[in-house]
């Protein structure tokens, strides 16, 4: 062999041996085994390791008798909570679903946000049941004590809200607003966007556009936020739909939230859409110009985003 080629194939499989060894010592850290019993003790349950290595708790909902279309549902047919746990790096991240009752919603997503959970989904699992049942989705990323800490404190929030009440409540309480006089025009100077008479209940529709399918869409295919008013000034419901892309949702629930709106949806209504859009429902009952507020106040949030 030529000395001159054996030297260079040499210093070439040196080099090679170099940068590979770079490349495993510069590669993505392998992430660390989770501690199951640490997360069972901050959770205060029994967690389990899979196969995977993913910790996993959960609580099966016993406490409220199910029917679903007149059938006693057993917890293990789904009605069971759980929270996952996966390695990330030295941390971890979370995700689960929390099987809620009407009047669990509001403590359990309170709860949520003050442990700095993100709430990714809330809606039904099942038709003809009483009472009726929801499951919201929680996500997070921390370290796996404090996250199976963060997760206790929504589950142990809805259970204070049985505790309080072992029935499920049928209504959010206080008075029933009554048919009576709108201001419309007081409700769109507070909210900043023009209203529709929409026979004696005002709305606001406020459109966006997106792609689907090759074509732009808009408010007409129902790339909509809207607030719809029943009842009179005094005494006024609010019911509507806020329109979102993903880095928008927390900011708009926390809005919503923070001013005691109630979230009674969360989803999306579309598949295939160029930004993917997601869509939450609300309630409110109050003074109609508190109601309003309350909208703009979720609006600013959403365009402080967008100005991001």
């Amino acid at each position: 062999m030529n000395a001159r080629v054996s030297h260079i194939s040499i210093r070439s499989l040196w080099t090679l041996c170099v940068i590979s060894g770079l490349a495993l010592a510069c590669g993505p850290a392998h992430a660390a085994a989770l501690d199951a019993f640490a997360i069972s003790k901050a959770a205060g349950t029994k967690a389990t390791v899979q196969g995977d290595g993913v910790v996993k708790i959960g609580w099966s909902r016993s406490d409220v008798p199910v029917l679903v279309d007149g059938v006693r549902l057993s917890p293990a047919a789904g009605l069971g909570s759980w929270a996952a746990f996966a390695p990330m790096g030295n941390q971890a991240m979370v995700m689960g679903d929390t099987v809620v009752f009407q009047d669990e919603v509001d403590a359990a997503m309170d709860a949520a946000f003050a442990h700095g959970l993100n709430v990714t989904g809330l809606h039904n699992h099942f038709f003809y049941d009483q009472p009726m049942v929801f499951f919201m989705h929680i996500e997070g990323e921390g370290s796996p004590a404090k996250l199976a800490s963060d997760v206790k404190a929504v589950w142990d929030a809805i259970k204070a809200v049985r505790a309080a009440r072992p029935q499920p409540a049928e209504g959010f309480g206080g008075m029933t607003p009554k048919p009576g006089k709108l201001d419309a025009q007081a409700l769109a100077k507070i909210v900043g966007h023009p209203v529709a008479a929409n026979n004696g209940s005002p709305k606001f529709t406020i459109g966006t556009t997106g792609r689907m399918h090759g074509g732009t869409i808009g408010a007409s295919m129902g790339l909509t936020t809207w607030a719809a008013f029943s009842g009179s000034d005094d005494l006024a419901a609010m019911d509507g739909d806020f329109i979102m892309r993903a880095d928008e949702v927390q900011p708009v629930l926390h809005a919503l939230r923070k001013v005691g709106i109630h979230v009674v949806a969360l989803h999306n209504h579309m598949i295939g859409g160029e930004p993917v859009f997601y869509f939450t429902h609300f309630w409110g009952n109050g003074k109609a110009a508190d109601l309003a507020r309350g909208f703009r106040a979720a609006l600013d949030a959403q365009t402080a985003v967008a100005k991001h």
